[in-house]
């Protein structure tokens, strides 16, 4: 056996419930039941009797479903206001880059760069990065798929801190409060940010990494 050893090769499969590694009888399975080779049969695990597949049923479609719901939500997340300011009774409402904006004015360049990277530089890259990764799979591309496995894993990465923005408005917003000089609510505009990063999420973890390296087989 030459080249990389793979589950296929093997004639294993992995429960992705318990991680048990079983045979692989899918194959002999669809024979005998002469099913059509586009379908997934599957079995259940011997240990804990979640149904066995060598990928994840429709993992594609869901993930570009949670991507596009991501991308419609980031929509009215930019264009709503995200927090309502007020200093010395003037108040005004502002949206993503208006705060940026507003934060970088008064001196707080760091909040500024937070908000920025957190709300825009992110989840935009985030958007290219799932999608070329979902187009790429689909069509079982050979291109660089080291490189995209490592895309993939940095993605779920950034997926834990993708909250920061909220964190960061919910934080200065208490703090405001506590000097009471001036005061920060949240808008509604932040509640679709807060979907934007779920849908990512969910995207993410819907997607089979084992797609990529599907163009690897002989």
């Amino acid at each position: 056996m030459t080249g990389p050893v793979s589950a296929h090769r093997l004639g294993v499969i992995s429960c992705h419930a318990c991680g048990l590694v079983c045979e692989d009888t899918l194959t002999r399975q669809t024979a005998s039941s002469r099913l059509a080779p586009e379908t997934d049969p599957h079995v259940d695990c011997p240990r804990c009797g979640a149904p066995l597949h060598r990928r994840r049923p429709n993992n594609i479609p869901r993930a570009w479903a949670l991507l596009l719901a991501g991308l419609i939500f980031y929509i009215p997340a930019n264009v709503l206001p995200v927090m309502y300011t007020s200093l010395m009774g003037s108040g005004s409402e502002n949206t993503i880059m208006q705060g940026v904006i507003e934060f970088w004015k008064s001196g707080s360049y760091g909040i500024a760069l937070v908000i920025f990277i957190a709300s825009v530089l992110v989840p935009c890259t985030k958007f290219v990065v799932l999608g070329v990764l979902f187009a790429t799979s689909q069509r079982c591309s050979r291109w660089a798929m080291k490189e995209r496995a490592k895309l993939y894993r940095l993605v779920e990465l950034v997926g834990y801190w993708s909250m920061l923005d909220v964190l960061v408005v919910a934080i200065v917003a208490a703090l405001v409060k506590f000097q009471g000089l001036s005061d920060i609510e949240p808008r509604i505009g932040i509640l679709f940010f807060g979907m934007v990063v779920i849908m990512t999420m969910l995207s993410a973890m819907s997607f089979d990494p084992r797609l990529i390296w599907d163009g690897d087989n002989e």
